[in-house]
């Protein structure tokens, strides 16, 4: 997927494309043989590479797009962890439901803990968006500058490989906000309830209780989780939105068509990546014993056949409802929000030279 693709603006006004492209004329010639000569010039382009953006700039811009995406999507990413946590390691029906769906999880969390409790996390999830996007959709926007993302496979590598630098650096991020999403009164709680007192003392406490590596605990789930999604949102999102445009059911260069590619987009993403998101929330929310061991799971592997093992193969997929109904937004929020952005850099850039 190039950046051209993400809202499929036309060639002569993409912000991704060099003002000095040019075309290289192949003029006839005079020939002895009984062939004509060529009554015209052919063309040909010459293929030119998009400009990259000034790395630290790119970071900022896939920050702040997906940053802005998360204001709106996170009572989604509450109600999810809450949903993946209850009946962890329990076979169903030997558990009460607190939560029943995602609208009325939204109710319940609503009405316990307040519209304030629908926004819990919001401060460590804008710190793991900023994080964890800002190197995803800046490395990625570089593999397209090189080219990279134009070879065979390109884009699914560039985007599997940029979902995993951004995981590993922003995992403490998402550590945390797992726990403080988890936390909620004993009356609807789910798993296990750590009771931070907020953002900043729950990295003072993992840090003096676990030390720096705690910080890190359950990235081994986080990394493949992001692979996975990032992969087939970032391959599936341009060639899907070139599919819809293709069968001509809105007008050109409309809104719905980019709405419609993110939600198939959302439909992929949350199949592939539900059973990885299960898993690596159980990781993130297990409590440790005094060798900072998890008491619950020893691993991705331990925790995969475990909650195979107790709560089915269904069990992987907990949560699937409110991960398509934040991923779908999101994707689009985010996505519009990155391209528009970098269309404003490069036409100050271009301004400027």
């Amino acid at each position: 997927m190039t950046g051209t693709q993400l809202l499929n603006y036309p060639a002569t006004d993409s912000p991704f494309r060099s003002p000095n492209s040019h075309s290289i004329q192949l003029h006839s010639v005079a020939m002895t043989s009984p062939i004509p000569p060529l009554s015209q010039a052919a063309t040909v382009t010459s293929p030119q590479l998009p400009p990259a953006l000034w790395p630290p700039l790119d970071f900022a811009l896939g920050a702040l797009s997906c940053c802005g995406a998360c204001v709106f999507t996170n009572p989604l990413e509450v109600v999810k962890t809450r949903l993946q946590l209850q009946g962890e390691l329990r076979a169903r029906g030997t558990y009460q439901r607190h939560y029943r769906g995602v609208v009325q999880a939204l109710w319940v969390v609503g009405r316990t803990d307040g519209l304030r409790g629908l926004q819990k996390g919001l401060s460590a999830g804008l710190l793991y968006q900023g994080l964890m996007n800002g190197v995803r959709l800046g490395f990625y926007s570089y593999c397209d500058a090189v080219g990279i993302t134009a070879a065979p496979g390109g884009s699914l590598m560039s985007g599997a490989i940029a979902g995993a630098l951004g995981a590993f650096i922003a995992s403490p991020a998402y550590l945390v906000k797992t726990h403080l999403q988890a936390q909620t009164v004993e009356a609807i709680a789910v798993g296990h309830q750590h009771n931070h007192q907020g953002v900043s003392s729950a990295f003072a406490n993992i840090y003096w209780r676990e030390g720096v590596v705690g910080l890190w605990r359950g990235v081994n789930g986080a990394v493949p989780r992001v692979m996975v999604g990032s992969a087939t949102q970032l391959a599936t999102f341009s060639s899907t939105k070139e599919w819809v445009a293709r069968l001509q059911w809105y007008s050109p260069n409309s809104w719905l068509v980019a709405l419609t590619a993110a939600c198939i987009s959302g439909v992929a993403v949350t199949i592939t990546m539900t059973p990885f998101d299960v898993i690596s929330t159980r990781l993130y929310n297990q409590p440790v014993d005094e060798h900072h061991s998890g008491r619950l799971y020893q691993g991705f592997s331990d925790c995969l056949v475990k909650v195979c093992r107790t709560e089915g193969v269904l069990g992987l997929y907990k949560g699937m409802g409110p991960v398509f109904f934040r991923l779908c937004p999101h994707t689009i929020l985010s996505m519009l929000f990155w391209d528009l952005m970098r269309q404003r850099a490069f036409q100050d850039a271009q301004n400027q030279s």
